[in-house]
């Protein structure tokens, strides 16, 4: 399978990454968090619309498999391991290296959860 690789470049920095190994991206006001299955953490510049956008404009078609989920994630969607309504928890999984949780409304993860079933992710 041929690697497509992102990048990111802000004033100090030039990221680049490969779109399979991006977990989830976490937005905090004008930074956003990448979060890699490798459990790196590299904050860039960009808040999570930016973000949004440049995956867009660089990946075409396979930004699909990036899901925006409320107003802090864009997540991986092939990574999703569990959704659970109740607890308002989302999970992330390689099933071998990591395991991510992260807070998400209910109404987001029934989203999430109509998506997967539609989609069979």
């Amino acid at each position: 399978m041929a690697q497509q690789k992102i990048y990111f470049n802000s004033r100090d920095k030039l990221i680049r990454i490969d779109i399979t190994k991006i977990v989830y991206f976490e937005g905090d006001g004008n930074y956003t968090y990448i979060v890699t299955a490798n459990k790196q953490k590299v904050c860039i510049t960009m808040n999570l619309a930016h973000v949004e956008e440049a995956l867009a404009a660089q990946l075409g078609d396979k930004a699909k498999q990036f899901m925006r989920i409320g107003k802090r994630f864009i997540v991986n969607m092939n990574y999703i391991y569990q959704v659970d309504i109740q607890k308002q928890v989302l999970m992330l999984s390689d099933y071998e290296h990591f395991l991510f949780q992260m807070p998400v409304s209910k109404e987001a993860l029934k989203a999430v959860k109509e998506l997967v079933i539609k989609a069979k992710i």
